[in-house]
Parts: structure tokens; C-alpha cells; sequence
């Protein structure tokens, strides 16, 4: 089929008409059909395409239902960064076209004093949030007999809690946020071995990896209506960084503030274990397609979703 048609016009001869003499309305009910990086390509085509691909109507659909929460936390991000904090130059607000509101929130905001981020999937426009070990509590974090903070271009906050030996090791952690409506997925993102790079060669030293054989890691979850997970892992494998699925969890009210705890636990006080990096906790939306990192199924599983 071509790109063309000829038509008969209104003085009897005979015309051309393409795509580019469609009304942008019809342009735009097509749109609504696309994810948002088609809806940048095929905003290439021609003026009628680019036009239907800038309105509101196609992108306010792709916004989570509560984008006006999120702008809220980006906004404040990017004041702090023309104070010469870290945002993102221009400031986004309500009154900005939805097409740049989209924009902003698909790049990471960050909040609680750098410590955690959110930013929203460019594909499918669900949120994301990742939560660095610093915003986490550590038993014996700060004696260094145990634990060591290494700077890593590997984590998106550039700095991991490293574990040379202990007995008892715990990670708690906790966050209050609006999630939009749906179901989620958190993990926790764990590396056996200390990773460095030598002579441009990316390395990982061993030396300190232990005691991991003997018990399984326990990894929970809690939520503020009840909700709660439980899963267990033996920590094996060496030199990648992996997810470890902790359990999903079920929003129902948009515009309730949910809070979560999570935690992971291996305690057996007749040996120590080591040689463990705990980069952060992420979590995403349900069946997410995670890049660039492997997931691990659990030895064992158990949650509780309240009936809705």
C-alpha cells in the first residue's frame, strides 16, 4: 500500500492526498494506542504527526494517576538543584505541557537527602524506586571492624555497604510513598565479592567470601494494610550483582500513602560470614523487564494479600 491515494476533487480532476493530510484529532486517537517511545518515532513522520504527538489528551493518559504526587517530589528536586544541589536545570510544573511532565519524571528524582530515588519506565510509564544502603539500618555498619562503605561507579548512588566478616548481619529498611495503583515487586540488589578495577579490567576480590554455604539469607516484607512476604535464599553465586525477590505487594488507593518494611536477616552466631556488597532495595511494578541484571527465585515463598 502506498503512502498516497488519489481522490477526485471538488472541480472533477483527480488529486493525491498521504498521511500528512490527516486531521491531527485522528492522528492522536491513533496515538493513544502507542507506547511513548513509538509515540516519538512516529512523531518523525511529518508535521501532522509531530503536532498529534505533542498534545495532552495522547500523553496525560501515559502519566500515572498520581503524576501531580511525583511533580511534587520532582519540583522540589530540581529547586534544590538550582540552589546547587543535584536537579535537573528547568523546573516542571502542573502548568507544563504533559509531554515534558512525562519527561521529567522518567528521570530519577531524588529525595530523602539523596537516598532514595523514584523515576518512572519510559516504556510503560510505571514507577520505579530505588533505595540506597544508607537509608537503611545495618547492624554494625559504622565499625569498621565489619562493615566498609566502597565508592563504585556500579550502583546508582556510587557508594555500596561492603561486609568484610560478622555474626549477625540485619538490614532493615522502611519507605512511605503513593504508589499509583497496582501490583509491585521488591528486591534487594546483593553482589558476593568486593568489585574493583585494575588496569581497565573489572575484578572481583573473594578473599573475604564466606559463611554463606551454612544457613539461608532471610528476606521479608510488611506493608501498612498487612500485607506481608517471606522468602529465603542461599547466597552462592560470586561476582554479579543479583536481584533477590523479596515479594510483591498490591496498591489499591492511589492516593493513600503506603508505607513498607523490608528486611533481610542471616543470623547463626556459630560463624561469621563476609564478603558481601548491599548496593540498595528496588522496587518496581509487577512482571517489569529487568536490564542488565539477573533475578533469583527463592528456596521458599510465602506472602498474604488482603482480599480487595
Amino acid at each position: 500500500m502506498g503512502a498516497g491515494s488519489s481522490i477526485l476533487g471538488a472541480d472533477g480532476e483527480w488529486g493525491m492526498t498521504s498521511l500528512g493530510d490527516m486531521p491531527e484529532s485522528c492522528v492522536a486517537a491513533v496515538l493513544l494506542h502507542l507506547d511513548p517511545p513509538e509515540i516519538c518515532q512516529v512523531a518523525r513522520l511529518n508535521r501532522a504527526f509531530r503536532g498529534a504527538a505533542s498534545a495532552d489528551c495522547v500523553w496525560a493518559v501515559k502519566l500515572p494517576v498520581n503524576y501531580r504526587y511525583l511533580l511534587a517530589f520532582a519540583a522540589a528536586a530540581d529547586d534544590e538543584g538550582a540552589d546547587g544541589g543535584h536537579g535537573y536545570g528547568k523546573r516542571c510544573s502542573l502548568t507544563s505541557s504533559k509531554k515534558d511532565i512525562y519527561a521529567r519524571l522518567c528521570r530519577p528524582t531524588p529525595f530523602d537527602f539523596g537516598n532514595k530515588e523514584f523515576w518512572i519506565d519510559k516504556n510503560k510509564g510505571g514507577i520505579c524506586l530505588s533505595i540506597s544502603s544508607k537509608a537503611m539500618v545495618i547492624t554494625g555498619i559504622d565499625d569498621r571492624r565489619y562493615w566498609s562503605q566502597l565508592v563504585t561507579e556500579e550502583s546508582r548512588f556510587h557508594h555500596v555497604a561492603y561486609l568484610q566478616q560478622i555474626w549477625w548481619l540485619e538490614v532493615d529498611g522502611e519507605l512511605n510513598f503513593c504508589f499509583p495503583a497496582g501490583s509491585y515487586s521488591i528486591f534487594f540488589r546483593l553482589h558476593l565479592g568486593r568489585p574493583y578495577r585494575r588496569m581497565g579490567r573489572r575484578i572481583c576480590g573473594t578473599e573475604h567470601v564466606h559463611g554463606w554455604e551454612a544457613k539461608p539469607t532471610r528476606f521479608q516484607l510488611l506493608t501498612s494494610d498487612e500485607q506481608h512476604a517471606t522468602s529465603e535464599y542461599y547466597l552462592e553465586e560470586q561476582g554479579s550483582w543479583i536481584l533477590y525477590h523479596v515479594g510483591d505487594f498490591v496498591v489499591s488507593n492511589s492516593d493513600e500513602l503506603m508505607k513498607l518494611k523490608f528486611s533481610m536477616l542471616q543470623i547463626d552466631c556459630t560463624h561469621t560470614k563476609g564478603g558481601l556488597c548491599v548496593d540498595s532495595v528496588l522496587i518496581y511494578p509487577k512482571g517489569y523487564r529487568h536490564e542488565k541484571a539477573r533475578v533469583h527465585s527463592p528456596l521458599q515463598n510465602s506472602c498474604n494479600t488482603p482480599a480487595t
